[in-house]
């Protein structure tokens, strides 16, 4: 037997039991003797687990001796019959034949007992037929080889490379565990580089004994450089058992392989260290026969384990073996066309890609995706100019659609630069690259350069396409959208015209992209509060969507979303429910009912039960919207954070605090992961985790998420935004709960002077504000300076919201309740009554402001010694807030107090 040079045998216990298990194993005798085939590519471990077997059972398991041939490159017959003659002491008769000769030494060995033979790096089956022991079941017989199915009378045991925690053990034993400790992470990737192969780990690791002062960071750089010409994996420093390098190793596999094979795997060195689909390589070489190429795989480079099945039509190289085909790709006369071929192929399967990310298309796409990245960097420069650009946005889209924007930002930033670079800077392509990166920043909350790079965008694309061309339309129409998320209203309104005017003059009166533009703008009007101008627009975009597309098309399904949110702004409730039930039960009829479209109609139907006070219905929509989204998209989601978000409302709406504070937490927690800490999403989960400790009293926890909340928003959107005006007001609303008042006066002040300067006089939020300020001068008893706040407020949400809405009745029952503490009760009492009734005819008998609005009447009473009168409206108003609020609600607790005040008095 050979010498085992290893240090210490590692990660092949479990083989070695498999291994003697099967010689052991009588049934699986054939061609007359036990036999085990030990098969794997170059530089696996083949030949020293075969050592490690003989050295292991050779006392107890085989006492009538082992013989250990040589079969590559030497005369078996001569080699057998020398250790018949030196070893056995064997007396061979020179008149016969070298066949009878073989059969002489079988027949005749010496001595009794099991008998383990091994034919090491076989080549065929051919080269060991004629010199296999008879039918005997004392043979047991082991072939290494690298060919898979050798012969059907062989058991093979195909070996892997080695699981981390093995190669890890075999590199500390090569250059001691405290050197591979303390760069841990480092020796991972290089066990990881290095593709777990057990004869380069040995050589890395012996190049690294010999220099102690070179860093795993190093050695990782110098094979990245030199790849299978780096001094270590060209020849052992020491003896090893292969006794060659990994290059040679693999160089005795290449002889055998015909020009066909070696271009096929040349063309497979093409491709990232991944699964690669079969179709895929046919596509490269459409000029071969498809049967011919599959007997190339599977009868050449499978059979000598230069390439391995992983399942469902698809094949791997290993890394080493990778860098050894793409070394001779680079001497090989047709390896421009290969090249070529590949990026066309790869191009194309981008082009044929669904631009819906729904957790199921992601599956089906990814397993591409190392693939397209080879096209985008190591091939890039053969890429065709009209594709440049298609494997970068792939990728960036890939990963942006599923919220992993930090993964797609590199992408779409190289895509930008390899534009430029190839086309220069004045190119449709570039124009495209900028519009996608601006996307990705828009996203991230990253306006700024957001807006640089689409106002650029816009720049280039009127240069080379002229003023009036789509691009240019729909160029217009993202800065505008960018704009309204910004709450830049006014800066909007005008491009968001231009684009619709454009595209009418361009595509006419009756095209997809004109409703759209109507939906953008309609948007607009609704974000702005101007509801009459909005309606229409958005009425025009339904109806003309479903002209141009059928009325069974998601984009429909789209436009009714839109449509009934306005109707829900504006309190028309019973026209948005059938809208919204429509829109959703298109896109379960067109997308299935496990589509993300799907979840957010499910998010938007229940956030209108949600302001109707239907609590029941609302949640369990909800839960589904939540499960779907985590269904589809997984886990770590923007769209996962935004529904944990909605039901922790519903829950904190319900005062069931217990069960939204984790929800509300998991979300904040979700989007700083995702988006980052500094986004405006993330402010927004700030404010509502603000409010949710504010409604149960723990201001000391509140006060400081509503700064946050209010900092991280004028840091991202500026001292002039909606948003900072919203987060003025909650911090403002928690600062006169706790009697706070000059500290609150100021923020409600500004944040009131922010919406009339953002919104105009004349929208909702004004009206809120307006009211908020007047709730702040009655609970200080400046009853006067109240009265015409809340008078504007109601007169305001009258004109703007019609008269039959729950703003109104709001604002009835709040000018009621300055009147009852002024002892004006005759004035109170018809403003309660009529909010009442608004109340119940909006909202429903059973909804929480109904409970409000009762509790409001029945005290107005009970200030008045009308206790028989107050009574039963307190006794209702309790039923409700139980029902719908639970017992433990503050409004609930409220009520209750308020009976039992009456019961004493009365």
């Amino acid at each position: 037997m050979p010498h085992s040079h290893v240090v210490k045998f590692v990660g092949r216990s479990n083989e070695l039991d498999d291994l003697h298990q099967e010689l052991q194993k009588a049934e699986r005798v054939a061609i007359s003797s036990t036999v085990a085939s030990v098969t794997g590519m170059g530089g696996i471990g083949k030949t020293e687990l075969a050592l490690q077997y003989a050295l292991k059972f050779r006392e107890n398991h085989y006492p009538g001796g082992i013989c250990w041939l040589q079969a590559r490159d030497i005369d078996l017959g001569t080699e057998l019959l020398k250790y018949g003659r030196v070893q056995l002491n064997l007396k061979i008769p020179e008149d016969i034949v070298e066949e009878e000769k073989i059969a002489y030494c079988w027949r005749n060995w010496p001595f009794s007992g099991d008998i383990l033979i091994v034919f090491d790096d076989v080549t065929s089956y051919q080269s060991i037929e004629p010199y296999l022991p008879p039918n005997q079941p004392r043979f047991k017989i082991i072939v290494t080889t690298r060919r898979k199915n050798l012969a059907q009378a062989f058991v093979p045991l195909n070996l892997e490379v080695l699981k981390e925690a093995a190669a890890l053990e075999l590199l500390e034993s090569l250059i001691t565990q405290s050197r591979v400790q303390r760069q841990l992470e480092e020796a991972k990737a290089l066990c990881q580089q290095l593709g777990y192969l057990p004869l380069g780990l040995e050589l890395v690791g012996q190049y690294l004994a010999e220099k102690p002062d070179l860093s795993l960071i190093q050695m990782m750089q110098r094979l990245k450089s030199k790849g299978l010409e780096q001094k270590s994996l060209k020849e052992p420093i020491t003896k090893v058992t292969a006794q060659r390098g990994v290059k040679a190793a693999f160089e005795l596999s290449w002889e055998e392989l015909s020009n066909q094979a070696q271009q096929l795997a040349c063309l497979l060195s093409l491709f990232a260290s991944a699964p690669i689909s079969w179709l895929l390589v046919q596509q490269c070489l459409p000029e071969e026969d498809e049967e011919d190429l599959e007997d190339i795989r599977d009868t050449i480079l499978v059979k000598l384990s230069l390439v391995q099945y992983t399942g469902e039509k698809t094949y791997q190289l290993h890394q080493l073996l990778r860098q050894y085909f793409q070394d001779k790709l680079k001497q090989m006369p047709g390896a421009e066309k290969l090249k070529q071929s590949f990026c066309k192929v790869i191009v194309r399967k981008v082009k044929s890609f669904c631009q819906t990310y729904t957790r199921e298309q992601v599956e089906v796409i990814a397993p591409f995706i190392p693939h397209i990245a080879e096209a985008a960097t190591e091939l890039q420069p053969w890429l065709e100019n009209e594709d440049l650009i298609q494997p970068f946005l792939t990728l960036g889209l890939f990963y942006r659609r599923q919220g992993f924007y930090k993964l797609a930002e590199p992408w779409l930033e190289q895509c930008l630069e390899v534009s430029q670079h190839r086309l220069g800077k004045h190119h449709p392509d570039v124009a495209t690259s900028l519009n996608n990166l601006a996307g990705l920043y828009s996203d991230q909350g990253r306006y700024q350069e957001a807006e640089l790079l689409y106002q650029q965008t816009l720049e280039l694309l009127k240069q080379l396409l002229g003023e009036h061309h789509r691009y240019v339309a729909t160029s217009l129409n993202n800065l505008a959208e960018l704009y309204r998320h910004q709450g830049r209203y006014q800066e909007a309104e005008p491009l968001y015209q231009q684009a619709l005017e454009l595209y009418k003059q361009l595509l006419g009166e009756h095209h997809r992209y004109v409703a759209t533009s109507l939906n953008n703008l309609g948007l607009l009007y609704r974000n702005q509060g101007r509801y009459q101008e909005a309606e229409p627009l958005l009425q025009q975009a339904l109806d003309l969507t479903k002209q141009l597309l059928g009325k069974h098309h998601p984009s429909v399904a789209t436009s009714l979303d839109n449509l009934a949110g306005l109707y829900k702004d504006q309190g028309r409730y019973q026209e948005a429910e059938p809208l919204y039930q429509q829109a959703l039960d298109l896109k379960k009829q067109l997308l299935g009912k496990h589509h993300p479209s799907v979840a957010t109609s499910l998010d938007n139907l229940a956030g209108l039960y949600l302001y109707q006070g239907r609590y029941q219905k609302a949640e369990p929509l909800y839960q589904q919207a939540l499960e779907l989204y985590k269904q589809l998209l997984g886990e770590h989601h923007p769209d996962v954070a935004i529904s944990l978000n909605n039901l922790a409302g519903l829950y904190r709406h319900q005062g069931r605090y217990q069960e939204a504070e984790p929800l509300y937490q998991q979300a904040l927690d979700l989007k700083k992961l995702l988006l980052g800490k500094h986004h405006p999403s993330v402010a927004t989960s700030l404010d509502n985790l603000g409010l949710l400790y504010r409604n149960q009293g723990r201001y000391q926890k509140a006060e400081p998420l509503l700064q946050q909340a209010l900092d991280l928003k004028k840091l991202l959107l500026g001292e002039h935004h909606p948003e900072v005006a919203t987060s003025l007001n909650n911090l403002a609303g928690l600062y006169k709960d706790q009697g706070r008042y000059q500290e609150a006066e100021p923020f409600l002040q500004k944040s009131l002077e922010l919406y009339k300067q953002l919104l105009g006089e004349h929208h909702p939020e004004v009206a809120t504000s307006l009211n908020n300020l007047a709730g702040l001068y009655k609970d200080q008893g400046r009853y006067q300076e109240a009265e015409p706040f809340l008078q504007k407020s109601l007169e305001l949400y009258k004109q703007l919201l019609g008269e039959h809405h729950p703003s109104v009745a709001t604002s009835l029952n709040n000018l009621a309740e300055l009147y009852r503490h002024q002892g004006r009760y005759q004035e109170a009492e018809p403003f309660l009554q009529k909010s009442l009734e608004l109340y119940k005819q909006l909202l429903g008998e059973h909804h929480p402001s109904v409970a409000t609005s009762l509790n409001n009447l029945a005290s107005l009473y009970k200030d008045q010694g009308r206790y028989s009168e107050a009574e039963p409206f307190y006794h209702q108003a309790l039923e409700i807030a139980v029902q719908q609020l639970g017992e433990d609600h503050p409004t609930t607790h409220l009520i209750f107090g308020n009976l039992i005040e009456l019961l004493h008095q009365s």
